[in-house]
């Protein structure tokens, strides 16, 4: 081994002692957060102040999100999730709003001066795999002045831009742990009848985007009959290893990257980390190229499948927020109902069951309420799928469109809405 590899390697404390005050420091997400190395940054709270730690989605405790830590540091993404929610509520942490695509151009002009990643052990030439996050990581390690890599034996090696060699890395801390699953969400009766709605406007041949949640996995549970699908998603979790398995996703009627699933992201159980191992037929790639709308549009008969909070009359769409309150984020929802939309073939679709609060409140509403966020615009929107049915609004009056939301509507609200819209436009749907 190399005196210089050597001289690479330390303890997480001594990696996080290089970092200072004022100092952003940009981590991937998912699965791949590198959460040992961001435990030993937060323990270091007492003598650091005003450090910016960004990251998208985690799965993991962000204790450095805690209250009683905004001195020391404050959270900033584009994507919250569980742990991170409630201190962008409470006015701890800051939301920042951009298109997935666009996060590498974000990150470049932003210039964080430190990046932890998480890699694989490298192998005999010194080249390592990000493993399950490409995303926006290989523009972080492009911009930092500091690369810190927590190298986990865990951490599967997967291909594309995924591969990097260690002299990129700056500083090596072996800490090997399974990586977090993605646990299984309940799909229950409404989500099996929104998968089976969904299922239909699939055909043979097509490819597909698909999210994270009960409505995707729901939806691949009816693919089984399809032949020859394809994946082009910025994520994949389980559900598309067990189509791969039983040959209904080849790959091989894509128009770019045939015979290759194309993601930026991957989260699922310990199996399917096991899957992507050395798994030539999974390419990473960066959310610039995979979530372009320019590179989506390419995909024939692109099928992009998204779940959203709420839809009103008109077809517009909240996907990200609840009220005024951040939930989560655009993601690449936007990127694909777009690529979709233009692709030859293609098709928008956008799925959640009719109700919410236990079947207190509808998801289609007459108007969002004051202060809400629109994700995505009613002149984007082709389908809306509820367990109640499919309602298709592109090229539709807005007399039309509601007409055919109010029929997916729950029943016990149908009659309602209408009314709204009456009161509105002064003609009944």
């Amino acid at each position: 081994m190399p005196l210089w590899y050597q001289n690479k390697w330390t303890s997480a404390q001594d990696a996080v002692s290089l970092i200072r005050s004022g100092d952003g420091v940009i981590a991937p997400h998912a699965a791949a957060l590198p959460s040992h190395l961001l435990q030993a940054l937060t323990a270091r709270a007492a003598e650091l102040r005003d450090v910016t730690i960004f990251h998208l989605l985690s799965l993991a405790p962000a204790p450095y999100c805690a209250p009683g830590m905004e001195r020391s540091f404050r959270f900033d993404s584009i994507f919250l999730s569980g742990s991170t929610r409630l201190a962008e509520n409470e006015g701890r942490a800051d939301y920042t709003p951009v298109f997935f695509h666009r996060l590498p151009e974000m990150l470049r002009n932003r210039r964080y001066r430190v990046a932890m990643v998480h890699v694989s052990p490298p192998d005999e030439q010194g080249f390592c795999s990000l493993g399950v996050s490409v995303d926006y990581t290989c523009a972080a390690i492009q911009c930092a002045e500091l690369v810190i890599a927590q190298v986990n034996r865990h951490m599967p090696r997967t291909g594309g831009d995924a591969v990097i060699h260690v002299d990129r890395l700056d500083v090596l801390v072996e800490h090997d742990e399974p990586l977090p699953a993605l646990q299984k969400p309940e799909i229950g009766e409404v989500e099996r009848a929104i998968g089976r709605h969904c299922a239909g406007l699939i055909q043979d041949g097509d490819t597909l985007q698909l999210g994270i949640g009960a409505i995707p996995d729901a939806v691949l549970l009816f693919l089984g009959e399809k032949r020859d699908l394809g994946i082009h998603s910025e994520m994949i979790s389980d559900g598309v290893m067990e189509l791969m398995r039983a040959g209904v996703v080849t790959n091989r009627k894509k128009t770019l990257d045939p015979g290759k699933c194309v993601i930026a992201f991957a989260a699922g159980s310990q199996e399917f980390y096991q899957f992507l191992d050395g798994n030539d037929a999974v390419v990473m790639r960066t959310v610039d190229y995979v979530n372009d709308p320019r590179i989506v549009m390419q995909q024939d008969n692109m099928v992009s499948i998204n779940s959203c909070l709420a839809v009103d009359l008109s077809g517009q769409v909240c996907s990200e927020a609840l009220g005024d309150k951040q939930f989560s984020g655009v993601g690449g929802q936007v990127d694909f109902v777009r690529g979709a939309n233009m692709s030859r073939g293609g098709r928008a679709i956008m799925a959640m069951p009719s109700t919410a609060a236990r079947g207190t409140v509808s998801r289609i509403v007459a108007a969002h309420p004051e202060g809400a966020v629109i994700t995505t615009s009613r002149n984007d929107v082709d389908y809306v799928v509820t367990e109640y049915g499919v309602a298709q609004l592109f090229g539709k009056t807005v007399h039309e469109r509601a007409q055919a939301l109010i029929e997916i509507a729950h029943p016990d609200f149908r009659d309602g809405l209408r009314n709204a819209f009456e009161r509105k436009y002064g003609r009944r749907p």
